[in-house]
């Protein structure tokens, strides 16, 4: 596969994790986040996932605090200068990229 191929269908992939999460999304919640603003939230949960060594666990189940990730992804938000964002709103997105990414396996 090349590199074109690769990027497409990464592409593809996110577009149906952002489907996945909107389904998951209270009604007039998905109003708030438009593609840009969904995207930053879900590279922000990677971020947190990253920094905080959960990526690298050997465990096949780790437990997530959604706080910590709601918290962290908001605290980055400020620091970005990036609109404010609910931690409640945050935490139903993270969750849901979560079932999302289980529902992969």
């Amino acid at each position: 596969m090349n590199i074109d191929e690769e990027m497409l269908l990464d592409e593809q992939e996110t577009r149906r994790e952002m489907a996945f999460i909107r389904e998951q999304m209270p009604a007039g919640m998905e109003d708030s986040y438009d593609d840009e603003r969904l995207s930053w939230v879900l590279d922000a949960i990677a971020a947190y996932y990253y920094e905080s060594g959960i990526l690298e666990s050997s465990s096949d189940e780790v437990d997530v605090d959604m706080d910590a990730v709601s918290s962290y992804v908001c605290s980055l938000a400020e620091q970005e200068g990036q609109p404010r964002l609910d931690a409640q709103e945050v935490r139903i997105i993270a969750e849901a990229d979560l079932d999302f990414q289980e529902s992969l396996l």
